[in-house]
């Protein structure tokens, strides 16, 4: 009998057979979404022999939405995410310079799912631009809520955009020319802390070395600089047993001491370089809004492209799992795109759930898909002698490998 998953002293609590609610997604997000759920239903099945199952439930966001109620976002679909706590979505359009504002931003600050989380990691046989891809697995933990990505901003014509202007350069000593518009960018204590909680509790979960703040610092003193400092200064205050500073090992012998965690920090524009030439380095990253928006796409490209990148908004227990790439429309319906984001963030989802056995066969299946070079349009044309798969045929190989 279908459940519904609930939050219990901070915890999530997983019946045998959840509800998690889903959205198709727009432009090849239906394409998509009926491989990955093809995957995710024969894993559950394979790897828990009828004891487990998914209550799928479908809820509406972009344009099926907008066609059907005249909402792009309606009320009931985050009322659901709220109810069912767990939930999986495609693609949605954002419209660029103009028209309503991103139904992710949205979803996202809406259900204060406050953790981008986006882990980065080579599958075995994608081709890639790098000499050594699998010298890249990190993990991503970008500030959701805040930054430039807050929406805080007024067309140079509008008269809030003037008001600003003149409070600025009249009160503040600025000099903003009367043709400029004008955005805020900021950040919170509050917000630096608990992502950076969020990125440390990972890294001690799951065994990785080393934890590193990516900013502005040197040039946004007090939006960048200040996330820097709130974020080691609670580290800190709260996981000071668990952790030693780069500084603190320059003082003394330099090796991190056994089941200690390295701390340390990167100038946004040097990580992308840290990214290229010592992936081998860097394990997990913990990075305002939009610092982690492009490190975490510059990452994928190294490994394959967001094709292959998944992702994950998560809470407080509550969490919204996606495909981290575009709409593609050109390609709708057309049974041709490569279902593997948003499959790999199924199996996030499912790890999510400690729902491990069914996350470790669709990973293990898909790397064994690829391997055997029978793969979407977008890697064909990259692994010699490959056999170029539509969507659907791709999702059956990687259930016929599990």
């Amino acid at each position: 009998m279908a459940e519904k998953i609930i939050i219990k002293n901070g915890t999530i609590c997983v019946p045998d057979e959840p509800v998690i609610p889903f959205i198709e997604g727009d432009g090849t997000g239906p394409d998509i979404w009926k491989a990955t759920s093809r995957v995710v239903e024969a894993a559950v099945a394979t790897a828990y022999q009828g004891k487990k199952r998914i209550a799928w439930k479908e809820i509406l966001a972009g344009e099926k939405a907008y066609n059907l109620t005249r909402q792009w976002l309606p009320a009931e679909t985050l009322a659901a995410v709220r109810e069912y706590v767990v939930a999986i979505k495609g693609p949605l359009t954002t419209p660029v310079g103009e028209g309503f504002r991103s139904i992710n931003v949205t979803m996202r600050q809406t259900l204060d799912l406050y953790a981008c989380v986006r882990p980065v990691k080579w599958v075995k046989g994608v081709p890639s631009p790098m000499l050594r891809p699998e010298a890249v697995d990190i993990v991503v933990f970008r500030e959701n809520t805040e930054d430039i990505y807050a929406g805080i901003e007024w067309d140079k014509d509008s008269s809030q955009a003037q008001e600003v202007r003149q409070f600025l350069n009249n009160k503040m000593h600025c000099a903003i020319p009367p043709d400029a518009g004008i955005g805020i960018k900021y950040m919170s204590q509050n917000a630096s802390e608990r992502i950076m909680r969020k990125a440390l509790n990972f890294a001690l979960e799951h065994n990785r070395k080393t934890v590193t703040i990516v900013h502005k610092g040197n040039i946004m003193k007090y939006t960048e600089g200040a996330f820097k400092k709130w974020c080691y200064e609670f580290a800190k205050r709260e996981f000071a047993d668990a952790i030693v500073t780069e500084n603190e090992l320059a003082a003394s012998d330099g090796c991190v001491p056994a089941g200690k965690l390295l701390l340390n920090d990167r100038i946004a524009d040097n990580m992308f370089q840290q990214l290229i030439l010592k992936a081998q380095d860097y394990d997990v990253l913990v990075t305002p809004n939009l610092n982690g928006d492009y490190l975490s796409d510059a990452a994928a490209a190294q490994v394959g492209g967001l094709g292959m990148a998944p992702g994950g908004n998560i809470g407080d227990g509550f969490a919204v799992f996606e495909a981290t790439h575009g709409t593609a429309p050109k390609y709708a319906g057309l049974d041709k795109i490569n279902p593997g984001s948003l499959i790999l963030s199924a199996v996030m989802m499912l790890e999510y759930l400690g729902w491990k056995e069914a996350a470790d066969l669709i990973s293990s299946a898909l790397e064994k898909t690829i391997r055997q070079k029978k793969v979407t349009y977008d890697l064909a044309r990259l692994i010699d002698k490959a056999e170029a798969l539509s969507t659907s045929q791709f999702a059956a190989e990687i259930i016929n490998n599990m």
